[in-house]
């Protein structure tokens, strides 16, 4: 470390899915003095464009690059003031983003939805991790690639992601040529909000190599992107390819544009972009080879590093310096966790329950989760799968729908939000087996996110997965995470593990199983894996083919056909 940084600090800024989270960090031991939260105005866009009467599919994900600007202007000098410091004594500044989160641009790194001609064209957008209207190009890149046995596939588990760069640029490319046409950079946000601060773009290794199929410095060939559509074989060199960056390194300097929307002073250290489960690795000093980091949020991410090459069946990659150099960094992943909670709070549960949460003075998650605790393991009789949001790990397929089994006219609200807890539960400790039958074994499971503030979901994962929790302290554990990184690319330590070690702060044994409750899960759980397996591995179709009819219906709708006139009794 560089002798006297008491008094230098670094901005890590969290792009998440629905707001951007800036927190400042004393560079000499991680203290974190202040932090500011600011809501993405438009949210997620699902339904239709903003300011535009254009309608979106199922399993539609947009978002407005403007916003993300506006965390700059907004989060990043709001957590300066809140932390009291001097602007003059911040040395750099970190990022990191969702993934697979894509910006169709043109070569300035302007946004084609902010093209008058584009403005109300969908695939002129931002598409958020969760868009999953691309499965059925996934699909075939996945047919092709195990076709043709195309090296780089196992890498990926087998499968490529729906939500990854190629299967979003594919379906641009096939639903709107003229769109398509226009992207001259097909940008990841993370490199994207990093393009904005310096002027200069820069891809990361961490996103390149997971979402974009780049593995030993090779990127698929072009004859395999002609088998997929003629009009795709230029797609990497014309859209893609750029100079890579590593974590931990400068992508560049503080540009005067940037420096006056987040009040920094211009030419301070900008870190290379990176993907928020990813960087919270440094945040909770968890970079050796054993140690999975969830980070749990609407979805959760696992990450952890390896010493060796390990083919995992359904990760979403094995990238080498993925989460830091020397390593080979594992992801994999839960489309939908928090989501889900979410989702049942806002349309499953009746007023009731609003009402005596809201006597409480409690939010109904919160007086749900008292409920639920009360009962015994097994108890509401319910197996759910997680699935609402698609399966990401192992499965990778969003056809895939939730699932509640055991339902009867005496279950209850808490039955099934306990259920769906324990749901997603037994997801991680799917995802965990597989990486341990494949050679790469789970010894520490550390716990980052706003779902670490339930403690009945907290233990109920510690009984499941048999593991003892460690939790990063930070409530920003993205935005620490990054902020480290900034430390690291503005010289401070001589590289992130050293800059972790000082900076990142972690909690060990949070919440220890109970090996009681454990041994109930495992009966539960052996019933969750029969339907996994029955649901998600070809033993039964019909999530895929309910989707099927329904966009069938959804496209007649859209195209004028009426509604059949429900039938009357006579």
């Amino acid at each position: 470390m560089s002798d006297d940084l008491s008094e230098a600090f670094v901005v890590g800024v969290d792009f998440g899915t629905l707001s951007g989270r800036a927190v400042v960090v004393r560079v000499a031991d991680g203290a974190e003095l202040g932090s500011a939260v600011h809501e993405y105005p438009h949210a997620v866009v699902t339904d239709t464009l903003p300011g535009h009467d254009v309608p979106l599919g199922p399993d539609w994900a947009l978002q407005v690059p403007g916003d993300y600007v506006e965390v700059l202007r907004n989060a990043v000098p709001a957590a300066v003031r809140a932390a009291g410091v001097d602007p003059s004594r911040v040395i750099g500044i970190g990022t990191d983003f969702t993934a697979c989160t894509m910006v169709p641009t043109l070569a300035d790194g302007t946004p084609l939805c902010e093209l008058d001609r584009f403005a109300d064209r969908p695939h002129a957008y931002v598409k958020l991790w969760r868009h999953h209207a691309a499965q059925p190009q996934a699909d075939r890149i996945n047919r092709l690639a195990a076709e043709r046995g195309e090296w780089w596939l196992p890498r990926y588990g087998g499968f490529i992601s729906s939500e990854w760069e190629f299967a979003k640029a594919l379906q641009i490319l096939e639903e709107d040529p003229e769109v398509y046409a226009a992207i001259e950079r097909w940008v990841e946000a993370a490199d994207w909000i990093v393009w904005q601060l310096t002027g200069t773009y820069v891809r990361n290794v961490c996103s390149a190599g997971y979402k974009g199929i780049l593995q030993d410095g090779r990127y698929p060939d072009p004859e395999f992107l002609t088998a997929l559509h003629p009009g795709f074989a230029d797609f990497v060199t014309s859209k893609l390819d750029q100079p890579i960056g590593q974590l931990g390194a400068a992508a560049g300097t503080l540009s005067p544009r940037a420096a006056a929307w987040t009040g920094l002073p211009a030419g301070i250290t900008v870190a290379v972009g990176n993907v928020d489960a990813h960087v919270t690795a440094a945040a909770g000093q968890a970079l050796d080879p054993g140690q999975m980091v969830a980070i749990m949020g609407t979805s959760t991410c696992h990450v952890m590093n390896g010493a060796e090459l390990r083919e995992v069946p359904g990760m979403c990659g094995v990238v080498h310096g993925g989460i830091v150099p020397g390593l080979w960094g594992y992801e994999a992943g839960q489309s939908g966790v928090g989501d889900i909670f979410a989702h049942f709070v806002r349309r499953h549960v009746p007023s009731e329950y609003v009402e005596a949460a809201r006597a409480e003075g409690i939010s109904v998650h919160e007086h749900l989760t008292r409920l639920a605790a009360r009962q015994r393991i097994g108890e509401h009789g319910l197996i759910a799968l997680d699935w609402h949001s698609g399966n990401r790990s192992v499965l990778v397929d969003h056809e895939l729908s939730g699932l509640l089994v055991g339902e009867t006219l005496a279950t209850r609200p808490e039955d099934i939000y306990r259920a769906l807890i324990e749901a997603t539960a037994f997801g991680t400790r799917t995802i965990i087996e597989t990486f341990a039958k494949a050679g790469v074994p789970v010894t520490d499971l550390v716990v980052s996110g706003g779902l670490v503030r339930n403690p009945l979901l907290m233990q109920i994962y510690s009984d499941v997965t048999r593991l003892p929790l460690h939790r990063i302290v930070s409530d920003q554990g993205p935005a620490l995470g990054s902020a480290i990184h900034a430390a690291v690319a503005a010289g401070a330590y001589p590289d992130i593990r050293a800059a972790a070690a000082r900076m990142g702060r972690v909690e060990r044994d949070v919440y220890r199983p109970d090996e009681t409750a454990a041994t109930r899960y495992d009966e539960l759980y052996r019933e969750y894996r029969e339907l996994h397996d029955y649901f998600g591995r070809g033993g039964n179709t019909v999530m895929r083919r309910l989707r099927s009819i329904q966009r069938r219906a959804l496209a007649a709708t859209e195209e004028g056909v009426p509604a059949a006139e429900p039938a009357v009794a006579r």
